[in-house]
């Protein structure tokens, strides 16, 4: 009895040995790149747009040669499973790109699309990119999204309106897990040029960047789209405006104005969202509609925004 009451404790011990070291090795991420000089001197910060006053010393030539330079590819990526969130989208927000590629998982005759043949996601986001950045002619940013998001592109072009492409940003909405900070897929990611060019290289190296995750549990594909940028030397940003408020959301306008209800009911809106916001996550396509209406069409007569520069619509667009 004794014999086995010891044996019984023994493996207690051992189970929560183990138990420890699994929640241990969850708080990092698999094969996540170790700190390095470029890490080090790489200064994590926020990325805001410019400010009115730095605009009004732009003379007119500049700002119109700065608003015919920043172009944006969308990258949105579909599944027939969410077909009408697609129409929703190529009917909406993504009228406003440059130009709008959608990339699916198995080809479908309702709406054009590059079909990748590919159903896990991370493999699908590699092989999107990769067809982006060679089919990108001479835009310089990039705009990854899934068709539930809604995007305002006019506010993203001001987020990047002063930033230099050939530089490495990955910017959007950051978050940190363990000693991993990445960029939310659902609230869109922005990629520069250089950021792209940079992931193309390490893409081509399995052992930091494989295909197919080779971990015993499964990391989303935020993660290891960050972890293969590190190695890349490019690190995750946080877009704000002026006042520190994120311009890329996780929620829908409507979830984020009832939290606002419920918790700051004097300042409803102050609370809710920047002025300026890019994107919001989760919309139903009704919602991308009404969205729509409120952002391109609705406009009180005799009201002047003030507004420095003028982003105009792509050439040929039945843009709003």
């Amino acid at each position: 009895m004794i014999s086995e009451g010891s044996s019984f404790i023994k493996g207690m011990a051992l189970g929560a040995v183990f138990c420890l070291l699994l929640s241990i090795l969850g708080s990092f991420s698999p094969n996540e790149p170790s700190s390095s000089d470029a890490e080090e001197e790489h200064h994590h910060h926020h990325v805001i747009a410019p400010s009115n006053k730095d605009m009004q010393e732009l003379s007119q030539a500049q700002m119109v040669e700065l608003s015919q330079k920043v172009r944006v590819y969308c990258v949105i990526m579909v599944t027939p499973k969410v077909l009408v969130h697609w129409a929703a989208a190529n009917s909406t927000w993504a009228k406003h790109c440059d130009k709008a590629a959608y990339y699916t998982s198995e080809s479908s005759k309702a709406l054009e699309a590059i079909d990748l043949q590919e159903t896990d996601e991370w493999a699908r986001i590699r092989k999107a990119l990769r067809h982006a950045y060679e089919n990108a002619g001479d835009m310089r940013w990039f705009f990854m999204a899934r068709p539930t998001t809604f995007a305002i592109i006019e506010n993203l072009k001001y987020l990047i309106l002063d930033k230099d492409a050939t530089q490495p940003f990955y910017l959007g909405r950051s978050q940190k897990s363990g000693e991993l900070e990445y960029v939310e897929y659902d609230s869109g990611i922005v990629f520069s040029h250089d950021a792209v060019r940079r992931l193309m290289d390490v893409l081509k190296n399995d052992d930091l960047c494989p295909e197919r995750g080779r971990a015993i549990w499964k990391v989303s594909e935020e993660k290891q789209l960050a972890i293969c940028l590190k190695y890349a030397g490019v690190y995750a940003e946080n877009g704000e405006d002026a006042h520190g408020i994120g311009l890329f959301n996780s929620q829908s306008i409507s979830t984020l104005i009832s939290e606002s209800i419920s918790q700051n009911p004097d300042k409803v809106l102050e609370s809710c969202c920047s002025d300026m916001a890019i994107s919001f996550s989760g919309m139903s396509p009704n919602q991308m509609q009404v969205m729509m209406y409120g952002v391109y069409r609705l406009r009180p007569y005799g009201h002047d925004f003030h507004d420095s520069m003028i982003f105009l619509p792509p050439k040929g667009s039945d843009n709003d």
